[in-house]
């Protein structure tokens, strides 16, 4: 949700352009989380129903199971410090915004480490259902 203050200005000191930015951050990363729910949904959908008896048991299918649920822990964890963030302008020193900045960078590499093993997962569910499908093909 936008509101004028994400709006950067040529008068803002670089400490509200930092808020602002690493706000836009937060709302990216809301938004990605959401999508991954949707795929991830998707994901499980597709294994659970149609390739769970084509493929190697039930491995893959239960590390999507289980990064669907950590993704809804960061997702409710990054909601709450959405709201959290809200006070920031209530800070009137730098040892506040201090306090807001490295939160930030606690959660950029919390979100990022659990992109990472999101991507590593998927990559894997896609090798093995083109491995599956390609011995499928007729010679």
């Amino acid at each position: 949700m936008k509101t004028e203050n994400d709006k950067i200005f040529k008068h803002d000191s670089d400490v509200d352009i930092a808020h602002k930015i690493n706000t836009m951050e937060l709302d990216n990363w809301i938004n990605h989380l959401t999508y991954i729910e949707k795929e991830l949904n998707t994901l499980i959908g597709i294994y659970a129903v149609k390739l769970n008896e084509k493929l190697d048991g039930d491995r893959i299918l239960n590390r999507l199971v289980k990064k669907q649920s950590e993704n809804k822990t960061l997702l409710a964890a990054l909601n709450g410090y959405a709201v959290k963030r809200t006070k920031i302008i209530e800070c009137d020193d730098m040892q506040c915004d201090m306090v807001y900045i490295t939160e930030h960078e606690s959660y950029r590499r919390s979100y990022l480490y659990h992109l990472d093993k999101y991507r590593r997962i998927k990559d894997e569910f896609f090798k093995e259902v083109h491995e599956e499908f390609s011995l499928l093909k007729p010679v």
